[in-house]
């Protein structure tokens, strides 16, 4: 028996082999868009800022939930997602929030200044559709 093979015979029945979507694999359904209600762009706010999400065109799942035409909200502040970056899970930290329990809102500290704010969705797994579902940047001033 090959090497491939054996290894796959002892990783397959421990679970080892991931048997979930590869990255960009999830379709984005056709005309689905993503979208920050409020704050507006151009918004001068005080912090906390409160952060609604609009979706249009498929619906809100949690995280590790694999149901068609769905995902859930990612909110990137200060921060792009691109190229490559785009098949790959979202990372979570300060810059790339995460909201896998299907949350539609947050609440968020922002020091003064200006800030970029961008949705993203993402699939069970926290990787981007593809076509990635992604909201145009607002820019808002904390006072």
């Amino acid at each position: 028996m090959n090497r491939l093979l054996a290894a796959m015979t002892v990783a397959m029945p421990l679970g080892l082999l991931s048997t979930g979507a590869f990255a960009g694999e999830t379709p984005a359904p056709e005309g689905a868009k993503v979208y920050i209600v409020s704050p507006k762009d151009g918004a001068t706010v005080k912090s906390p800022v409160k952060v609604i999400f609009g979706l249009e065109g498929m619906g809100v799942a949690p995280a590790g939930v694999s149901k068609e035409r769905t995902g859930h909200h990612h909110l990137l502040i200060d921060t792009q997602m691109s190229g490559d970056a785009l098949n790959e899970p979202i990372p979570s930290d300060e810059m790339h929030r995460h909201f896998g329990g299907g949350q539609t809102e947050t609440v968020i500290e922002l020091s003064p200044g200006p800030h970029r704010l961008q949705l993203i969705m993402g699939d069970a797994n926290h990787i981007p559709h593809n076509p990635p579902v992604m909201s145009e940047a607002v820019t808002i001033t904390v006072e």
